[in-house]
């Protein structure tokens, strides 16, 4: 499988937003639940969202009520949409299957910073 490409991360403010996407190839995106991940500096890769194949979502850490995952079966595309972000978000957000059935990507990097 080829790694997904994740983009629209930035240097945005507290309480600002940010709505990444990502962009995945082959047949293991609609069949699979699909989620996003990131890594804060000096710490391990987390889960933030899921989103299963028929759409139910589930959240984590810090994140329920602010961040919201949605995906596109159609055009093979995930997104997060981030508000009211804090500092604590700043990290690299990656997307992969549930399974991390990918290729680990590039990532993007999201920076809340006043």
């Amino acid at each position: 499988q080829v790694q997904p490409v994740e983009s629209g991360g930035g240097l945005v403010q507290p309480g600002g937003s940010l709505r990444l996407s990502c962009a995945a190839s082959g047949s293991l995106f609609s069949r699979n639940a699909m989620a996003w991940y990131r890594q804060a500096p000096g710490k391990q890769r987390k889960l933030v969202a899921i989103i299963t194949s028929g759409g139910s979502t589930t959240y984590f850490d810090s994140v329920k009520g602010r961040f919201t995952i949605s995906r596109d079966n159609d055009k093979n595309a995930l997104y997060l949409q981030m508000n009211n972000l804090k500092p604590e978000d700043t990290a690299v957000y990656y997307c992969n299957t549930r399974e991390i059935s990918y290729p680990w990507g590039q990532g993007t990097q999201v920076t809340v910073s006043s």
